[in-house]
């Protein structure tokens, strides 16, 4: 092979290499990855584009978008628009820490109950089954009543309410793939149980756990930002997206942006989760057929 033919087989490999993932390349993979990003490029770097403070009045609560205000003013004249760029990072963060100790906790619970086959597993679901029991709003005001208002309590309640549905599913999907060759082959090899989790189960029930991802981190959304809302998570003057659409219902009629601005973003975030996580299952769902 030629030295010209060497460098462009190597350049090729290279771009292959290079490009994006399969699902990333489907249409409703791209545009919700092109609405995830702009929502969390916004939650990050808008508060270096806020035109004003957040937290200090300039004009008159309820004012219409204006040129000074171009979103307007909120209940007690600070600037929509600043407080829309300052106000993501707070439901944006919490909602991904959430969501990460929704899986780690449903996750290990799912592995351990699905792989166990022993007395563990029904011990593990009842107790599973008894969180699922409460309405999900009930058990974050009993926990918030208990425990005290606050950010890192919001994340608790949530993670609490919601890894039952994740420990079920993945439960469901690990009775499934054990009893697989591969996972019985590597039993009589003599692997330990962790490492037959770690490396034979837990990749092979990821579409599964990504096709509910997309639910799963919505509800997280709904759920702190609904505690924002009734003043149970974040508290005033926090610039909060959830706290706007509190703070602000009272002066929809005069200022409908002061509640539309907060809402648009969270339902991007939202459509955006789940058109991920839906096509990265759709791709590993025909990989697997």
């Amino acid at each position: 092979m030629s030295t010209s033919a060497a460098v462009t087989t190597a350049v090729t490999a290279r771009a292959r290499r290079l490009r994006a993932p399969r699902f990333l390349r489907k249409p409703s993979g791209a545009v919700g990855l092109t609405l995830l990003s702009a929502v969390v490029l916004l939650a990050v770097f808008g508060p270096a584009f806020a035109p004003h403070a957040s937290d200090v009045p300039i004009g008159i609560p309820g004012q219409p978008p204006s040129a000074s205000a171009p979103l307007g003013t909120d209940v007690l004249g600070r600037d929509v628009l600043s407080r829309l760029l300052d106000g993501g990072r707070s439901v944006v963060g919490l909602a991904a820490v959430a969501t990460l100790g929704i899986y780690a906790v449903g996750i290990t619970i799912g592995l351990i109950a699905g792989f166990s086959r022993s007395l563990v597993d029904p011990i593990l679901m009842r107790v599973v089954d008894f969180v699922l029991s409460f309405p999900a709003m009930l058990l974050l005001l009993l926990l918030v009543t208990g425990l005290g208002t606050g950010p890192w309590v919001s994340v608790l309640g949530v993670v609490i309410v919601l890894f039952p549905g994740v420990a079920r599913i993945v439960r469901s999907a690990t009775l499934d793939v054990s009893v697989r060759g591969y996972v019985e082959a590597a039993v009589a090899r003599g692997e330990k149980t962790r490492a037959l989790l770690v490396r034979e189960v837990l990749p092979n029930i990821t579409s599964p756990i990504m096709a509910d991802l997309g639910i799963r981190f919505a509800a997280a959304i709904i759920f702190i930002a609904s505690l924002n809302y009734l003043g149970l998570g974040l508290r005033p003057p926090s610039p909060d997206w959830g706290l706007m659409i509190s703070e602000n219902r009272v002066i929809l009629s005069s200022n409908i942006w002061a509640v539309l601005a907060p809402i648009i973003p969270l339902a991007v975030l939202t459509i955006g989760v789940n058109l991920v996580a839906d096509s990265y299952a759709r791709t590993r769902g025909r990989a697997g057929s």
